[in-house]
């Protein structure tokens, strides 16, 4: 039976937001953006297992952020997210999962289909990541001068979870080690694999300033029927 493990990045400290606490503990309906996210997959029962890459620093917050939830001890992070993400694989590694999907803890709703598309999406690819479609127009605006229109027939705006075979997405961030590449699915693309791409969710926002904040507030309140 194949294996799928949640790997949720949680070591990040949020610069653009502000403040002292880093935003994937800060308060959303009485509990942490990151507790909401690995609450989800902690549930899912397609999900082996959860694990958390953390700053060790943040090991007080994080345990109480996650009580009861029964996930794996959690991992030290790196200096970047992509150390930080490669550092979860290998802890991953001795476990010998099939799959991993890869989530920021700063999107607090990634619902059970998403996750379950993604997972369906690695049966026809090495890599399966959620995206939408862009809805405005793109302009190219060198010095803040437009230029021209790009095209936006085939661009999207990817979002995680990002899932992967294993053994292909921790043999490629072996390889781009040092690299600055913005996300996973980059990662995978650079050691030659073709993620496909599976429908995303719009309710699947990511927390990186206060107005995010507030919507996700906002959405969270009209799922409880808070209508206020």
């Amino acid at each position: 039976m194949t294996s799928t493990y949640a790997l949720v990045v949680a070591a990040g400290r949020g610069a653009r937001f502000g403040g002292g606490l880093p935003k994937q503990y800060l308060a959303l309906g009485g509990a942490s953006v990151l507790r909401h996210a690995l609450a989800v997959f902690a549930a899912h029962p397609r999900i082996a297992g959860v694990l958390a890459v953390i700053r060790p620093e943040d090991q007080p917050v994080f345990e109480r952020a996650i009580a009861g939830l029964g996930i794996l001890p959690p991992v030290a992070g790196g200096p970047e997210r992509q150390d930080s993400v490669r550092l979860g694989l290998e802890a991953l590694a001795a476990r010998r999962p099939d799959r991993v999907l890869i989530h920021d803890g700063a999107r607090p709703f990634p619902d059970a289909a998403l996750i379950d598309r993604v997972i369906d999406g690695l049966d026809r690819a090495p890599a399966a990541i959620p995206a939408l479609p862009l809805g405005d127009t793109i302009k190219r605006a060198p010095g803040g001068r437009i230029r021209d229109t790009v095209d936006r027939a085939d661009l999207w705006r990817a979002q995680t979870p990002q899932g992967f075979h294993f053994a292909g997405i921790l043999a490629a961030h072996r390889a781009a080690a040092g690299a600055a590449l913005t996300d996973d699915s980059a990662v995978a693309e650079a050691a030659g694999m073709a993620p496909v791409i599976v429908a995303g969710s719009e309710d699947n926002l990511k927390v990186t300033t206060a107005a995010d904040l507030a919507a996700a507030e906002r959405l969270l309140a009209a799922r409880r029927g808070d209508i206020r």
